[in-house]
C-alpha cells in the first residue's frame, strides 16, 4: 500500500511545465510540513537553527497542475494526497541523482484569495470552552 497524506504550506510559487510530446501539464511545488514536536522540543531546535518541519516535494499532473500553478502561491495552506515516488536521473554533469517525491493525485486548497484564514475561521467561532481546544495567537505560528 502507497498512501500518503499531507498537510502543509508552500515553500515556494508553484512551476508549471508542460511536457514536449503530448503537452500534458505538470506542476512542482514542495510544501512545508511541520513536526509535531513538544512545545520545548520544538524552541531548542529552532534555538540551535536545525528544522522544526520537513520539506517535501509535490509534483501534480494535468488539469489539476494548471489550478495549482493558477491558485496556489507561497505560504498557502493545502492539503495532498497521493502516493510517494522514487526516481533517479542523470545529471548534466553526468553524476546520477536521486529523488523521491510524492505524486499528488488529490489536492485541496485549504486558503483561498489574499485572506490567510480558512473558512473554517471565517464564523469567529470559539472552541476554547471544549476540552483539548484552545485560541492560538498568529504570532505562534512558525510559517
Amino acid at each position: 500500500m502507497n498512501n500518503v497524506i499531507l498537510i502543509g504550506r508552500l515553500t515556494r510559487d508553484p512551476e508549471l511545465r508542460f511536457l514536449p510530446v503530448n503537452g500534458t501539464p505538470v506542476s512542482t511545488f514542495s510544501i512545508a510540513v511541520d513536526k509535531q514536536l513538544p512545545k520545548e522540543k520544538k524552541q531548542e531546535m529552532e534555538a540551535k537553527g536545525q528544522p522544526t518541519a520537513d520539506f517535501i516535494n509535490i509534483v501534480v499532473w494535468g488539469k489539476q497542475a494548471e489550478n495549482c500553478a493558477n491558485y496556489l502561491a507561497k505560504g498557502r495552506l493545502v492539503a495532498i494526497q497521493g502516493r510517494l515516488q522514487s526516481r533517479s536521473y542523470e545529471a548534466k554533469d553526468g553524476t546520477r541523482r536521486y529523488v523521491t517525491e510524492v505524486v499528488a493525485e488529490r489536492v485541496q486548497f485549504l486558503e483561498w484569495g489574499d485572506n490567510k484564514n480558512s473558512d473554517f475561521n471565517a464564523d469567529n467561532s470559539d472552541f476554547s470552552g471544549i476540552e483539548g481546544f484552545h485560541n492560538v495567537d498568529d504570532d505562534d505560528i512558525p510559517f
